[in-house]
Parts: C-alpha cells; structure tokens; sequence
C-alpha cells in the first residue's frame, strides 16, 4: 500500500508537470510577442536555469523540505515551456500531438518493464549516463564543427533508446528512493526525473518525426 501510494502521487506530479509545460508553452505560442521578448533574452540563461535546477534537486533533495522541491519542479516545468512555445510555433499541432501520444505509450511500456522486472537495473545507470554525456558531447561537436544532418539523425535516434532505458531505470529506483528520502520527497523527486525522461523522448521523437508548419 505504501509503495502503490508513492507511486500514485509521483504520477500525479507527473502529469501536472507535464500539463503545466504543455500549457505554458502553447499560451505562448498563442502570443508571439510575449514569447518573442522572453526569447530576447537568449535560450542560454533558460537552459542554465534549468542544469542549475536540476544539480539543485540532486545533490540537496536529501535535505530539501518537500515545499521546496515541489516549488523547484513547477519552476522547472515553466521554464521548459518557454522553449516549448518555439516547438508550438515550427511543427503542427496535430504533428505534436500525435508525437505525444506515441511517446506516451513508449513511455508506459518501458515503465511497467521498469515496475514489473527483478532484474537490477542499476547496473546500467553508468552505461546509460556515459553514453547520454558522450550524445551530449557529439551534439555539441556537431553543432559547432561537423554540422552533419546524418550525424544529427544517429545521435537523435540513440538519444531515443538512452531515455527509454531511464524510463525503466528511473522506475525501478523509486523502490530505492523511498528508503533513502521518504515517500512525499521519493514521489516529487521520481516525477521529475521521469518528467526529464519523457521530455526529452519526446522531443527527440519530434525531431525525427514531427512535421513542419508550411
């Protein structure tokens, strides 16, 4: 009952996490201007804000009151749909949608995989974080030096398969985390590492899949 609690409450602030980032972003997208002097501003300080968020909640979650983790998520949820407003503006909206949907279930079959298996999937946890620094790396490189369509692809589609392990190894650890941070903190600190898994598959989906506006 404790286990199934945590769980019921980390989906929950999943999904509100999820709906705040969707609505923020699609609100402004609706107003080109506010989004316009937002983006003025540049997508570094965004995207720094974010990193700082996120290395905040992993090295303090021990010791953060659950107010304030769950202040951080929401601020964290707002943020991403600043540059979620830019994707509501370049691809259609029964394009994102779709998406979504797709990545929605993706994302469900790895979490009961993630739920159900006895395997210890905390082996894995480096593998898939070399190999998400490496991704991270080479896009960089990329972006800077190669500026390789072909190599955008590959890195995208290994992108897909490193999130979709998270999802499964993120699951499993909430088992772990109930026991090194309680139930209210384990369920906020689980939702938004599944938050950042199902982002980011999504988005690399999108890239993949997602069609333009003419």
């Amino acid at each position: 009952m404790k286990e199934n609690n945590v769980y019921y409450r980390m989906f929950l602030w999943l999904f509100v996490g999820l709906l705040i980032t969707f609505i923020s972003g699609y609100s402004l997208s609706l107003n080109k201007e506010l989004l316009y002097s937002i983006l003025r501003i540049g997508l570094i300080p965004i995207i720094v804000i974010e990193i700082l968020i996120a290395i905040f909640m992993g090295f303090r979650i021990k010791k953060m009151n659950p107010i304030v983790a769950k202040i951080c998520y929401i601020i964290y949820s707002i943020t991403t749909g600043i540059t979620f407003g830019t994707i509501f503006l370049e691809y259609k909206l029964v394009s994102i949608m779709s998406i979504f949907l797709v990545s929605a279930v993706m994302f469900a079959l790895l979490a009961i995989y993630g739920y159900t298996t006895k395997k210890d999937l905390t082996k894995f946890s480096t593998m898939l974080l070399v190999a998400l620094i490496s991704v991270i790396i080479v896009s960089i490189l990329n972006i800077l030096v190669f500026k390789s369509t072909t190599l955008e692809l590959l890195l995208s589609v290994l992108s897909i398969f490193i999130f979709l392990g998270y999802i499964a190894y993120d699951m499993r650890n909430i088992k772990y985390l109930m026991d090194s941070l309680g139930e209210e903190k384990a369920s906020i600190y689980g939702a938004f590492q599944l938050y950042l898994d199902f982002i980011n598959l999504f988005i690399r989906l999108l890239e993949l899949f997602g069609k333009n506006k003419d």
